[in-house]
């Protein structure tokens, strides 16, 4: 018995690591609206990528003046699979998104002499699918 405890003792220490290894990962799941239509841009090394932006709301907040509230946290989202350029290329602003990202903590590019450094999140997309298309002016009306 007391060796039963003891061996399931030592498996549950060893259930969580400090030590990296290589299936470490960040993955970001983001649902929300396209900003604007996706850029195609040229990057340092002379090769194309896309980059767009992604707006997730937050729940709403009620204010002092009993005003509904909801903030809008955006995201930017870069795409280096030239597969995915032409797709990503018809989707127009105001599309309702679903993204998988890959996420990394960078250093940021200095503003200026006098700017603090920090760090910036890099989101490198792995997948996205559209999730509706936005309401054209004739659809609303």
């Amino acid at each position: 018995m007391f060796m039963l405890r003891t061996s399931a003792l030592r498996s549950s220490l060893r259930t969580f690591s400090t030590s990296a290894r290589a299936a470490d990962m960040a993955k970001l799941t983001l649902i929300g609206r396209l900003g604007a239509e996706p850029e195609t841009r040229m990057g340092k090394n002379e090769k194309e990528f896309v980059q767009y932006s992604v707006g997730v709301s937050g729940p709403s907040t009620v204010d002092a003046n009993g005003e509904r509230q909801t903030s809008t946290t955006w995201h930017r989202v870069f795409a280096f699979n030239p597969a995915t350029y032409p797709y990503l290329s018809s989707m127009a602003k105001g599309s309702l998104v679903y993204v998988e990202a890959a996420c990394e903590m960078r250093d940021a590019e200095p503003a200026g002499e006098s700017s603090p450094a920090h760090k910036t999140m890099f989101l490198r997309q792995e997948s996205i699918r559209v999730l509706s298309k936005p309401k054209t002016h004739t659809e609303s009306s």
